[in-house]
């Protein structure tokens, strides 16, 4: 049984993405919010750059979970999952089957932006168990939380997983995690997925697969821009770049024009001017340390109960809760 919710508020995310690149394309140093990387091409290369061979946190990700699963669902009671940021739902099926097997399950939601990616998760769940609850949102978990509602007293679980809490600066992301922690009552649980400061080598390979495919990914920003504004950026005069900040302990992902140009956005009425090698930041990825994990969630409200981590020490998952 799947269900899904579009928030009624199309007209405003519109506004906040142009407010968005009307900020961040007039800056001095220009920079924009890496989740308009993922429209529905984004979405799909992102898939490809999990299968990549340098990019181990899917794998390793994949595997605490492969590992904890069954410990994990024992532990909270939970029988609801929602997942922030869905994706291809490859993880969430992890603990959907752990929550069966112990008897447990009873609802599922997907959160995305992409209602591609929310439509499919569902369509692909739902074959798999038909009794399964589906409650689909397309909207965004900065924004649209409130859609999430709870139809029951059945101890749920909340998912960011992919590192993706790590592409917020501190600030933010303890924002972003308090915002999370209301979706949490008493007997809830949070699970993040957060990589780990390792070598630097490590982390650089992942963001520069030799395939390109993470290249193709990071100037898909620019068709998005084109499409969505009416823009005539020349998306082949950027080059891809991303390199690991050990001062800061994250990885920017950038666009750098290989010539001087200018573009407009017709529909923003902007004119953007690039000098040869300007950069234009399009993501940051934040590697994390265990006490850096510990310190984000108590800023945030809630309490680490355990951290999991691959043998190779590459990732990390947070099992948390509401602080008392």
């Amino acid at each position: 049984m799947a269900e899904l919710d579009s928030p009624p508020q199309d007209e405003l995310a519109e506004r906040a993405f142009a407010n968005d690149v009307l900020d961040g394309l007039t800056k001095p140093f220009k920079e924009l919010p890496p989740k308009y990387l993922y429209d529905a091409r984004g979405s799909e290369l992102f898939e490809q750059i999990t299968e990549q061979p340098e990019y181990y946190p899917t794998r390793a990700e994949l595997r605490i979970l492969r590992a904890r699963a069954t410990e994990i669902v024992a532990r909270t009671g939970a029988g609801e999952l929602v997942e922030l940021g869905a994706g291809a739902s490859t993880k969430a099926r992890v603990l959907l089957d752990a929550m069966r097997a112990a008897g447990t399950l009873r609802r599922y939601v997907p959160l995305d932006v992409s209602p591609t990616v929310v439509a499919e998760a569902a369509r692909t769940l739902a074959a798999d168990d038909p009794e399964l609850e589906i409650s689909g949102v397309v909207g965004d978990f900065e924004r649209d939380l409130d859609h999430v509602a709870r139809t029951g007293d059945t101890p749920r679980i909340a998912a960011l997983f992919g590192g993706t809490i790590g592409n917020f600066p501190p600030g933010t992301r303890r924002t972003v995690l308090t915002k999370i922690g209301s979706l949490l009552a008493d007997g809830d649980h949070l699970l993040l997925g957060t990589d780990l400061v390792k070598d630097p080598a490590v982390i650089e390979a992942a963001y520069n697969d030799a395939a390109g495919v993470t290249a193709e990914f990071n100037r898909n920003m620019l068709r998005v821009l084109n499409r969505e504004f009416d823009g005539d950026l020349p998306v082949e005069s950027f080059e891809h770049v991303a390199f690991y900040d050990a001062r800061q302990e994250w990885v920017e992902m950038r666009l750098r024009a290989s010539r001087p140009l200018s573009a407009r956005l017709r529909a923003l009425d902007l004119r953007v001017d690039f000098a040869a090698g300007e950069e234009l930041r399009t993501e940051i990825s934040a590697k994390f340390t265990p006490a850096r994990v510990r310190g984000d969630l108590e800023a945030s409200g809630l309490t680490l109960c355990e951290l999991f981590t691959d043998p190779q020490g590459l990732f990390a998952i947070s099992l948390s809760r509401p602080a008392s």
